[in-house]
């Protein structure tokens, strides 16, 4: 079975504090099936949540701080709002990944969010970006986050930073299998700063990704961090091209 499509909001922040309102009502007519928060420009996450709901938009992931005693009632009343049961750590900084001690701390501090996590019945996931690519070690950083992270910490693996970070995501989805459930989906050039485009439109080998993954991805979520094009273009063209491609691999 195919995953659902979403958009990662982000995507859209420099238009939602400007018609919140509109433009998810824009992102609902493009077809996807659903949306992963990033903070609520222009709005508040209650009113956003009826929205969505009222749009039959599925609210799949949260973009939210590491959960921490200190946030708990914050980061799991909005999930409760939201309807959603999956938190995702959206980053780390890069210092983090320059040695394995610093590693394994990053680690301890993602199993105790999932522990707390998992206390109200949600899934803490880790979404990665170029950094944890780069050989600590003798390999990969995010491969020793895979040996010193909890079972219950799951990957949001960004598939367009992995192949900047020098790493096929294709053998990295089949080596994570089931642990990789959501899939950031993004495309252009591969590299740290250049503008992105419309997925479909770059170097990424979408269909090859997606065969990897296949029977493990819950989601596959567009993100575009930057544009060479119009944005909301750009993120109604991924869709379709995302809605054609999995319907040819369901022929």
């Amino acid at each position: 079975m195919n995953p659902p499509i979403a958009v990662q909001l982000y995507s859209v922040r420099e238009q939602l504090p400007h018609d919140f309102d509109g433009v998810i009502r824009q992102i609902a007519a493009m077809g996807y099936a659903g949306v992963e928060t990033a903070g609520f420009p222009g709005t508040s996450p209650a009113a956003a949540a009826r929205l969505f709901r009222d749009l039959g938009l599925t609210v799949c992931s949260a973009h939210l701080p590491l959960p921490t005693r200190q946030n708990e009632a914050e980061v799991f009343d909005t999930l409760a709002l939201l309807g959603c049961k999956r938190a995702v750590c959206a980053w780390m900084p890069a210092e983090r990944f320059g040695s394995l001690k610093e590693i394994r701390k990053v680690c301890d501090e993602l199993n105790a969010g999932a522990e707390l996590a998992a206390a109200h019945g949600v899934t803490l996931y880790y979404h990665n970006h170029w950094w944890e690519l780069h050989e600590i070690e003798g390999k990969p950083a995010l491969w020793h986050m895979v040996d010193a992270l909890a079972p219950s910490v799951h990957f949001e693996i960004d598939t367009y930073w992995v192949r900047t970070g020098g790493v096929d995501p294709v053998e990295l989805l089949r080596q994570l299998g089931k642990r990789a459930s959501l899939l950031h989906i993004k495309d252009g050039p591969c590299t740290e700063k250049d503008a992105m485009v419309a997925a479909g439109d770059g170097v990424m080998d979408f269909p090859s990704i997606f065969e990897a993954a296949a029977g493990n991805v819950d989601w596959a979520i567009v993100e575009l961090d930057r544009c060479a094009t119009d944005m909301l273009e750009a993120v109604a063209k991924s869709n379709r091209y995302l809605v054609g491609l999995l319907q040819g691999k369901a022929r």
